[in-house]
């Protein structure tokens, strides 16, 4: 198996070369390229074709969020972690819906991000557990305010793969779906493809966040 390819977009070289510094180190990483701007990370997208971006949300020209949504809008495989300072929720919600695969905050260590390059590359998802719960919180609270519900019939999900996805918006691994269900992680994994297939998504974060929205599952609120 190939390197992961990775882009490093952020406006600040300091950030860009210790990234780099960090990745560089991994065997199974290759830093293609890097940056400085939103308009500059959807050009180095077409041109190089990288497996995962690790993206900023604040830079110039254009930002993390616009780069993500046309980025997807021609990539919509291609992997993009969002790697920000902030917390706040308006960018949080802003970036998953532009189609971010992953959301880390910049403090977090080194081995979460590679570990959300890894988890990305393989197809899966990763958020930071900070911020997690509140993108998932808040969508569950649109979706009791809109009092949407739809049958999962509408997607024409097995019962099987309800469980599957409830254990995916609760952010579980193939793995940990696999020991909880007694099943194999092949049967979990192709399970969740035929989820994505069905929901027209293309990762586990953007199936859990539309199951939520559309009322295909409810989660605890007070979990």
């Amino acid at each position: 198996m190939g390197k992961i390819k990775v882009l490093i977009a952020d406006d600040h070289r300091v950030v860009r070369d210790g990234l780099a510094a960090i990745l560089k180190t991994k065997d199974d990483i290759h830093v293609i390229g890097e940056a400085q701007d939103g308009i500059e990370a959807v050009e180095k997208a077409r041109t190089l074709l990288p497996d995962v971006i690790l993206m900023d949300v604040s830079m110039p020209r254009m930002g993390g969020v616009e780069a993500t949504r046309q980025i997807k809008r021609v990539f919509p495989h291609m992997g993009i972690v969002a790697l920000t300072m902030y917390e706040e929720q308006q960018y949080i919600f802003e970036l998953v819906r532009a189609g971010a695969t992953g959301y880390l905050l910049k403090d977090s260590e080194s081995s979460q991000i590679i570990a959300a390059i890894r988890a990305i590359n393989r197809g899966e998802s990763l958020i930071h557990p900070s911020v997690a719960s509140k993108i998932l919180a808040e969508f569950s609270l649109m979706a009791q305010k809109k009092g949407k519900k739809l049958a999962h019939a509408e997607h024409d999900l097995t019962e099987r793969e309800m469980e599957v996805l409830r254990l995916v918006a609760d952010g579980k691994t193939n793995k940990e779906i696999a020991n909880h269900l007694d099943l194999s992680e092949k049967t979990v994994k192709n399970h969740v493809r035929n989820i994505f297939h069905k929901l027209q998504v293309y990762d586990r974060t953007q199936a859990a966040i539309l199951a939520i929205r559309k009322g295909l599952i409810e989660l605890d609120p007070c979990r």
